[in-house]
């Protein structure tokens, strides 16, 4: 049985923003995030077809909540003990203090991360945040 553990997980911190264990077992991507603030997460998806995150989701909330908002503006909140299956065409929302585990197909987390970092990484620089050194452009 394949399994996921902090321990042998990728690890991304950054501090006062996010802390992310990820492991692809399987074909699928999944991830332990723990949310440090409140953020409308919109900016990181700019480039994404209709700037929208085009991944399939299941996941889980551990403790606190987790939000996302459709492409038509409605917002939807999972609360901790909740478990969700989200569609293609949402933008996340994190609230400070959420943690929850997701589970996405691997071949669509990849393609949304190639869309996001560059996103992150100028979000980061507009804003003084100090990224971890595996996010900093070379």
């Amino acid at each position: 049985m394949t399994t996921m553990s902090k321990e042998r997980a990728t690890h991304l911190h950054i501090p006062g923003y996010l802390e992310t264990y990820e492991q692809d077992i399987d074909g699928w991507t999944v991830s332990m995030e723990r949310t440090l603030t409140d953020l409308d997460l919109a900016p990181f998806y700019r480039g994404a077809e209709g700037d929208l995150c085009q991944a399939h989701h299941v996941g889980y909330v551990i403790k606190g909540k987790f939000g996302i908002r459709a492409a038509d503006g409605t917002e939807e909140v999972y609360s901790v003990g909740d478990a969700f299956v989200i569609q293609p065409g949402h933008t996340p929302v994190q609230y400070a203090g959420g943690q929850y585990v997701a589970f996405t197909p691997t071949p669509e987390a990849r393609a949304q991360a190639a869309v996001i970092m560059p996103n992150i990484v100028r979000y980061a620089q507009e804003h003084g945040i100090e990224l971890p050194a595996e996010l900093r452009p070379s």
